[in-house]
């Protein structure tokens, strides 16, 4: 198939394709499920230049166009997998290929740390995400109380790290459920140093000139992650709180009341304790459906936490929940909503919690989650059902460029190890 080379521009936190040169697809005959609207029996998709310009039943398909044939073949708009740290660990028993955690000065508050700065984009484990329909994914830091920042990446192959980048940064990521990485000793001291970065923040944001030339007091954090603290105080960046237990998500949401913040529960095991306080407030929750094993943390685990949350009107991001889910397993996203779904979640919903959703909460929904003219073109045709186990991604276009399919590193250890050398005898 025939590629379509694009321009990418950073400006101003975001991405956007600029194409080059013209292709015109149309994908035809397919039941289409655009999210943002009802599906689309017999369905036509037209992407020109990186960008869907036509959805519908009755789409003429243009002189030229490169035609794929979906009948009998289901088409969505590309995966978002909103919690990852592809392309930040390649080998997590590997210390330099480990680029999810700043080190830091010891206070746990890495507020100005970028990872994707330091993301690798011919990491072996973006192709098996691609291969199973999965377009774009969060990435975000690790450890200490405050881990740093997150941005959105489409997970485009053979090209650079700033052109991968969608948007950055989309929220700012910490923690309240674990006193040791908070440098602190007690649940109570870690919520209490947290207060106190929230209001050094403010200080620091009103009296920029005294803090320079050494008229203030001592603050908690250096200026580097007081100025990356800034939009967090002003209600401009999300801040994404990891929190499980009840307590802990009780917290975050007063911490939210008391600050003024846009927030966003991560992880969330026990949230559905709290549906219809967490729905009134207008919080997101990222919450997967594959574990329901407690833990002290999370004693309240259960696997229909997602379809409980959603049924109360909260809006729901699914993210990984199983083995090695950040990294190694991104691509199992499609099981973890198919997952939801067994457990009681609507369909319709699990489809939106992995593309439309995601995209709406982070903030680039007017360019991806949805097949609508004017998106740019991250499409996914599929054998069938996608979240059904035996179902293949056909069909995988980001920004309108084909992607290629089936050259994972699973693929090429298939092959490698199909045949035995002929003295192999199985012994040790």
């Amino acid at each position: 198939m025939r590629r379509l080379t694009t321009l990418l521009v950073l400006a101003a936190g975001a991405v956007t394709a600029q194409p080059l040169a013209a292709q015109t697809v149309a994908i035809t005959g397919g039941r289409v499920f655009p999210v943002s609207g009802a599906p689309i029996d017999n369905g036509t998709v037209i992407i020109t230049d990186g960008r869907i310009t036509a959805v519908g039943a009755d789409v003429p398909v243009p002189a030229g166009a490169l035609q794929i044939d979906a009948a009998g073949k289901w088409v969505t708009p590309g995966l978002i997998n909103p919690a990852t740290q592809l392309g930040l660990i390649e080998v997590s028993a590997v210390g330099g290929t480990r680029d999810a955690s700043a080190r830091g000065r010891g206070d746990a508050i890495n507020a100005s740390f970028t990872p994707w700065l330091g993301i690798n984009p011919a990491s072996v484990l973006l192709a098996p995400a691609r291969n199973q329909g999965i377009t774009s994914v969060v990435v975000f830091p690790s450890g200490g109380l405050v881990a740093g920042q997150a941005a959105l990446i489409d997970i485009i192959g053979d090209t650079s790290t700033s052109t991968m980048v969608r948007r950055a940064p989309i929220a700012m990521v910490a923690q309240v459920n674990n006193p040791g990485a908070a440098e602190t000793g007690a649940q109570g001291e870690l919520l209490m140093k947290l207060r106190i970065l929230l209001d050094d923040t403010r200080a620091y944001a009103q009296r920029r000139a005294d803090y320079e030339r050494g008229a203030t007091r001592d603050l908690i954090a250096r200026r580097a992650d007081l100025e990356a603290m800034i939009p967090v105080v002003r209600g401009s960046l999300p801040l994404l709180v990891n929190a499980d237990s009840r307590a802990d998500i009780e917290a975050a949401l007063e911490l939210a009341r008391e600050y003024e913040l846009d927030l966003i529960i991560g992880g969330g095991a026990d949230a559905w304790q709290m549906a219809d306080q967490l729905a009134a407030a207008r919080i997101p929750v990222m919450a997967g459906a594959m574990n329901n094993i407690p833990a002290f943390s999370a004693l309240g685990a259960r696997q229909d936490n997602p379809a409980l949350l959603r049924a109360a009107g909260v809006e729901v991001l699914l993210v990984g929940t199983g083995s090695d889910p950040l990294t190694f397993n991104v691509r199992n996203i499609t099981q973890e909503a198919g997952n939801a779904v067994a457990y009681g979640m609507d369909w319709d919903d699990a489809l939106r919690a992995i593309t439309l959703a995601p995209a709406e909460v982070f903030g680039v929904a007017d360019r991806v989650g949805s097949l609508q003219a004017g998106r740019d073109a991250n499409v996914v045709v599929w054998s069938g059902d996608p979240f059904e186990f035996g179902t293949r991604a056909e069909h995988v276009f980001i920004r309108g460029v084909a992607q290629e399919l089936g050259d994972s590193r699973q693929d090429q250890l298939i092959r490698r190890y199909r045949q035995l050398p002929p003295d192999y005898r199985g012994t040790p």
